[in-house]
C-alpha cells in the first residue's frame, strides 16, 4: 500500500432534487479519479437538502435503506467504475420508526464495507435533528479499505472528543467528518476543532461542510472544507466559503507513525485514571 494517499472531498450546493444532486457528485468523483484520487467523501446527507432546519414529517421521504437503497447501490457502482473508496452520508431507514444519520463506506472494488451512524444528535434552532434521527448504535468502526484504515465522524459529533479518540484507538489513519454547519454558529470553531482532534489523535481528518443557503431555512452553510494532517496543519488550501468545490490532496500516511513516535500521546494515555469520564 502506498505511503502517500491521494484523497478527495466535495462541498456542494443543493440542486433542488436528489437525481441531479447524485449526478453532480458522480461527476465530481469521476474528475477526482482523473486527478488520481483513490478515496472521496461527500457532505452530510449529501443526496438531500439539509431538511433539519425544520421539523416536518414530509422529510422522512429522504430516508432509504443502507446498503440496499438506491443511493448506496448507485455509489457502489461508482466506486467500481472509478476504483475509489467512497464515503456516502445519507438519511437511513432501518425499519418503521428507526431512522439514523448514517455514512456508508464502499471499497474501491464496489464492495460495501459497513456504515457509521452519528452518535450525537443536536436539537437547537436550525438543527432539529432529534425530530428525525435516533442516536447511533454501531460504535466507532474503522474500515480496512484499499487506501488504509478509514473512519467517519458526522457533523455535531466533532464537538465530542471521545469518539475521535476511539477512532484512533481502533486504528484510523484518516477520518472523514461530513457536516452541515452554518455561518455565525460555529465559524471560528470550524478551523479549530478538527485540527485539534487530528493532533490529539495523530491521524488525518477530512472536514467537509455544505455551502450556500437552501430552501428550508436561512442557515448559510459556509463551506471552507479542508484536509488536515496529524500535526494540525492544513494540507493545501482551504476550500471557498461561498462556492462549490472539489478538493484533491496528497496525504502522506508515513507522517502518522512519525508524529506518534515524536509526540507519543498514545503511549502516555492513562485509561486507568479515566473512569469518571463515563459516569452519567
Amino acid at each position: 500500500m502506498a505511503n502517500v494517499v491521494r484523497a478527495a472531498l466535495v462541498q456542494a450546493t443543493w440542486t433542488g432534487d436528489t437525481e441531479s444532486m447524485i449526478a453532480k457528485h458522480e461527476e465530481h468523483a469521476r474528475e477526482a479519479a482523473r486527478q488520481g484520487a483513490k478515496i472521496i467523501g461527500f457532505q452530510e446527507v449529501f443526496n438531500a437538502p439539509y431538511f433539519c432546519q425544520v421539523q416536518e414529517a414530509e422529510h422522512y421521504r429522504w430516508a432509504e435503506p443502507v446498503p440496499d437503497g438506491p443511493t448506496v447501490t448507485r455509489m457502489k457502482e461508482l466506486a467500481r467504475e472509478t476504483g475509489m473508496v467512497v464515503v456516502v452520508p445519507v438519511f437511513e431507514i432501518e425499519g418503521e420508526g428507526f431512522y439514523y444519520n448514517t455514512a456508508a463506506v464502499i471499497d474501491a472494488d464496489g464492495s460495501y464495507l459497513g456504515k457509521y451512524r452519528k452518535h450525537h444528535i443536536p436539537q437547537v434552532k436550525g438543527f432539529w435533528e432529534k425530530y428525525y434521527f435516533k442516536p447511533g448504535n454501531l460504535g466507532w468502526p474503522v474500515f480496512d479499505t484499499a487506501v488504509g484504515k478509514v473512519g467517519v465522524y458526522i457533523c455535531y459529533d466533532r464537538h465530542f472528543p471521545e469518539g475521535w479518540r476511539q477512532l484512533g484507538l481502533n486504528g484510523a489513519q484518516l477520518v472523514y467528518n461530513p457536516s452541515a454547519t452554518s455561518r455565525g454558529l460555529s465559524g471560528y470553531l470550524w478551523q479549530l476543532e478538527q485540527p485539534a482532534s487530528a493532533v490529539a489523535n495523530e491521524y488525518f481528518v477530512a472536514a467537509i461542510n455544505r455551502v450556500g443557503i437552501e430552501e428550508y431555512g436561512d442557515n448559510d452553510f459556509y463551506g471552507t472544507s479542508y484536509f488536515v494532517d496529524p500535526r494540525g496543519q492544513f494540507v493545501g488550501e482551504v476550500a471557498s466559503d461561498k462556492e462549490e468545490e472539489l478538493l484533491v490532496r496528497d496525504l502522506d500516511f508515513g507522517l502518522i507513525e512519525e508524529v506518534r513516535q515524536q509526540w507519543a500521546f498514545y503511549r502516555d494515555r492513562r485509561p486507568d485514571a479515566y473512569e469518571g469520564l463515563v459516569k452519567p
